[in-house]
């Protein structure tokens, strides 16, 4: 089923709009990690806490990953095309996986140097209270960024977004790590401020494993959850004209949710019937879930799920049948009004008849005797024009 003209340019203007939100939150956020990491890498380096250091270089990894954010959201965010005629929004997802890798490589080089230096035992200096002071900034501003970044992700339907977000987040939290172990060490336990830095730099590779693996489980097509499958499935179930569901299957792009789903609806009843009937399931479930962007539905006379070879290509075609029965039928008119049902491997004829031109004596009966030789017939049935 395709989206109507008005529905896809005011998907494309949201696509706008989200793309200068996005970019709004993307560049407030890279200068201001650019300020910290500056701050707490100087601060670190001149009184003597390697924990500020790696938490700064940290800084520096969110300005990388703003950079990515920027570019990804800009490519991600255009319209489809004869190319790509479900949008651009896995580049979305690709960006999500190589900022996670880049975290990944960066928390893991930064842990290893600094857990060396515990194993080894190389002298170690206590930290001066200036430290204290850039942690503090740095977790009240990376607090606040957070939350506003988190926002607009949110509000925008972005997964980059939300995730750059909790990228803000982790700074914030090796910041007060930072805290902690300074404090520590002006204490006496002087190995705390070595101790933070491969703290602060496990909690880098984690979130960045987080964002590399959901990115994986997306550009596989991993579905919706069980849960949710089941509750579409109930929804299209419970439509009125509906008698059963199968072949229910989703994917993810970006934030969006692609669907297809194949709809069994009584064998008898109009083709405009059964398409009104797979327009409510779709109206239903994007009531459940509103970030459902395409919904593609199949409408079956039967379960082809169970029987997936119920009805053969071999099958005589329509025009194929009205030569059989023009043959087999003398004087049948061409131009009377056919209705075909395919169903179990056979074909079930309806025939309507006008006054003008039927054939003296067509019944059911001499139908179905004229029908019955060929392998593929069913039933027949014949209707007479009313008196």
């Amino acid at each position: 089923m395709e989206q109507p003209s008005n529905a896809r340019e005011s998907h494309e203007q949201n696509l706008q709009l989200e793309k200068t939100e996005a970019a709004k939150v993307t560049v407030i956020g890279m200068v201001l990690d650019a300020v910290l990491g500056i701050i707490k890498v100087i601060a670190g380096t001149l009184f003597h806490s390697q924990a500020l250091v790696v938490d700064g270089v940290h800084s520096f990894t969110d300005v990388a990953s703003d950079f990515v954010v920027l570019g990804t959201m800009h490519l991600s965010r255009r319209g489809p095309d004869a190319d790509h005629p479900y949008g651009h929004q896995r580049i979305e997802t690709l960006g999500t996986m190589i900022l996670g890798s880049f975290l990944i490589a960066v928390g893991g080089a930064l842990g290893w140097e600094n857990l060396q230096g515990l194993i080894t035992g190389e002298e170690l200096f206590v930290p001066g209270w200036p430290v204290l002071v850039a942690a503090g900034v740095s977790v009240a501003s990376k607090e606040w960024i957070y939350r506003y970044t988190r926002r607009v992700g949110l509000r925008i339907r972005s997964d980059l977004i939300i995730a750059n977000a909790w990228h803000s987040r982790t700074d914030a939290f090796s910041s007060v790590v930072v805290l902690v172990s300074t404090a520590g060490a002006m204490l006496g336990l002087v190995w705390l401020d070595a101790l933070a830095a491969v703290i602060i730099a496990g909690i880098i590779i984690h979130i960045g494993w987080k964002f590399t693996w959901d990115s994986v489980k997306e550009l596989i097509d991993t579905g919706l959850s069980e849960e949710d499958t089941e509750e579409l499935q109930i929804i299209a179930r419970e439509t009125d004209g509906v008698r059963n569901v199968h072949e229910l299957r989703t994917r993810r792009m970006g934030h969006d949710v692609l669907l297809d789903v194949h709809l069994v609806v009584r064998p008898d009843i109009s083709v405009s019937e059964g398409h009104q009937i797979g327009t409510r399931v779709v109206a239903s479930m994007r009531e459940k879930l509103d970030n459902i962007r395409d919904i593609n539905f199949h409408i079956d006379a039967e379960n082809d799920e169970v029987n997936p070879h119920i009805t053969q290509p071999h099958l005589p075609s329509r025009e194929e049948i009205r030569t059989i029965l023009a043959d087999t039928i003398g004087g049948y008119p061409l131009n009377s009004r056919l209705r075909l049902h395919y169903l179990k491997n056979r074909v079930h004829l309806e025939i309507f008849l006008d006054e003008a031109g039927s054939p003296a004596g067509l019944t059911a009966r001499t139908a179905r005797e004229a029908l019955e030789g060929f392998d593929w017939f069913g039933s027949v049935k014949v209707w007479q024009p009313a008196n």
